[in-house]
């Protein structure tokens, strides 16, 4: 309206299209018309006033014709599915689709679009507010995308992640190269950052990463065990963001790309000892002393003077950093975690359990019953078992070894244990769990009967579970050995059946 108020001054003084047009005020063909209407609205006559914006508005502004009004018309019977649909979310192109398919619509795509744009503009727009914070209120969390460093293990180029956390109200800071994002590093930062402070916020704003959320929701989040443990032992309160709005922790996201734009361009870090020196240098340098875009103030300053004796205190014996997780325990007994095994009181076998594991140790509960604790174990594929967690038969098997039988044959008699060491000696089969099997006879019959048996076996020169077995079963044992049975067995005792020595070949 300005710009038509200057016309309409210089048409009234006499100026010509041509020199109005030459001034760059507007075109030829638009000043023609626009003469036009101001002739027919009285507008050029010098002693009449100029009217205000609004009339002049009104009165220029143009109408919609030729084919949009029709489009418009042809979609009118469909403007509150459309309408409907646009409140969903759902796009142009596929409401079009919808129309052709489902209502026989002949249009084109750019009259949908036109009424979706009319729909939108007569929306009311969206308002924010922006949060205000008291000084040691609350701090913001976030990971961003980090530079590739060198692994020391490998030395192998490996992708790490920044974790930074800002005070809402000086927007001092703290930032830590990472290589992952897994709850114990997640709980170390944060150990790390109310280090670098002096103190712990009132509460943690964050979003809804795995590591501190395992179920994101507006009304009632689900916080991780460990990182609830964590807020407790330092005193602070968590704050999840609604789910896709991280809007509400924008003064971290503001710092994650300050960061990215600032820091990482146009540096090298030989490892990542390196590149955390040089990062927190960077915080206490130029980040903390350079005039903040919000507040107008040092953010290093303003934590000097102000936050940092607002801060509540750091815990005498602060929490231990630990993860919970919720594994099923497997039918051999054990559970796994960080793919090493923990054997658990085999009864329950089948059932899910809470599993806490810190640095050094692994303790097993069922709800708050503690069920099993071991050592933390890293090599994977390594077993952490207890003998006693273990049914009675697997504590068998594996306490009844060799020297055991032949402690345990020895005890019951010379024939039971010659019996057992010549199982042993066999060169092609182990026989541990028939010679475990032959000793249990004695619980069945009794040890004199047992090693009765193993005498008349071994006399016949075979001395096997099933030998032994059917002599007890069928009393053998306890009838003498004839001397027939003597002369037959010393006969064929030291050869096959048709060999002879030269004293019985000759007799």
């Amino acid at each position: 309206m300005f710009t038509i108020r200057q016309i309409l001054v210089r048409m009234r003084q006499g100026d010509t299209d041509r020199s109005i047009a030459r001034a760059g005020l507007m075109g030829r063909k638009k000043l023609g018309l626009l003469r036009q209407q101001a002739e027919q609205r009285g507008w050029l006559d010098p002693r009449q006033p100029l009217p205000g914006d609004t009339e002049m508005a009104a009165a220029l502004q143009r109408r919609p014709e030729g084919q949009p009004t029709q489009c418009l018309s042809s979609l009118r019977e469909h403007e509150e599915r459309i309408a409907a649909w646009v409140a969903q979310g759902i796009q142009g192109t596929t409401i079009h689709a919808a129309l052709v398919r489902q209502y026989g619509f002949g249009g084109s795509y750019s009259a949908v679009k036109r009424l979706i744009r009319r729909i939108r503009a007569a929306e009311p727009p969206r308002v924010t507010s922006r949060l205000t914070f008291v000084p040691g209120e609350a701090a913001q969390v976030d990971f961003g995308a980090g530079p590739l460093l060198a692994d020391p293990r490998t030395g192998e180029l490996r992708k790490t992640w920044f974790f930074v956390m800002t005070l809402c109200w000086s927007r001092h800071q703290y930032a830590e190269f990472v290589w992952d994002q897994k709850v114990a590093t997640w709980l170390a930062c944060h150990r790390h950052a109310f280090a670098w402070f002096g103190g712990v916020p009132q509460r943690v704003i964050i979003d809804n990463a795995k590591c501190a959320i395992t179920k994101a929701c507006i009304n009632d989040p689900e916080v991780q065990r460990a990182y609830g443990e964590y807020a407790e032992g330092y005193g602070f309160r968590i704050d999840p963001c609604p789910p896709h709005d991280p809007q509400k922790k924008g003064i971290v996201e503001s710092g994650v790309k300050y960061l990215k734009r600032s820091f990482l361009p146009l540096r090298e870090f030989r490892h990542r000892d390196d590149a955390q020196r040089q990062l927190q240098e960077w915080v206490l340098g130029e980040a903390g002393n350079r005039i903040h875009g919000t507040t107008r103030q040092a953010p290093l300053n303003r934590f000097a003077e102000v936050e940092k004796a607002l801060l509540r205190p750091l815990p005498e014996n602060p929490p231990e950093i630990s993860e919970w997780t919720r594994p099923k325990v497997h039918r051999d007994g054990h559970i796994q975690y960080g793919r090493c095994y923990y054997s658990v009181p085999f009864r329950w076998v089948g059932q899910q359990l809470w599993l806490r594991a810190t640095h050094t140790t692994v303790r097993i509960y069922q709800e708050q019953e503690l069920v099993a604790t071991h050592p933390r174990l890293f090599q994977p594929g390594s077993f952490a078992t207890v003998k006693d967690h273990l049914p009675p038969e697997a504590q068998a098997w594996q306490t009844r070894d060799v020297q055991w039988c032949l402690r345990m044959a020895e005890g019951i008699g010379p024939y039971c244990h010659a019996a057992v060491h010549q199982l042993f000696a066999d060169r092609q089969l182990v026989h541990l769990r028939s010679v475990q099997n032959l000793l249990r006879l004695r619980e069945k019959y009794s040890p004199q009967r047992l090693e009765g048996a193993c005498e008349r076996a071994l006399h016949f020169g075979n001395a096997r579970y099933k030998t032994v077995a059917e002599i007890l079963k069928k009393g053998l044992d306890q009838e003498p050995i004839t001397s027939v049975d003597k002369q037959s067995n010393n006969t064929y005792a030291r050869g096959g059946r048709f060999l002879r020595d030269s004293r019985t070949l000759f007799h």
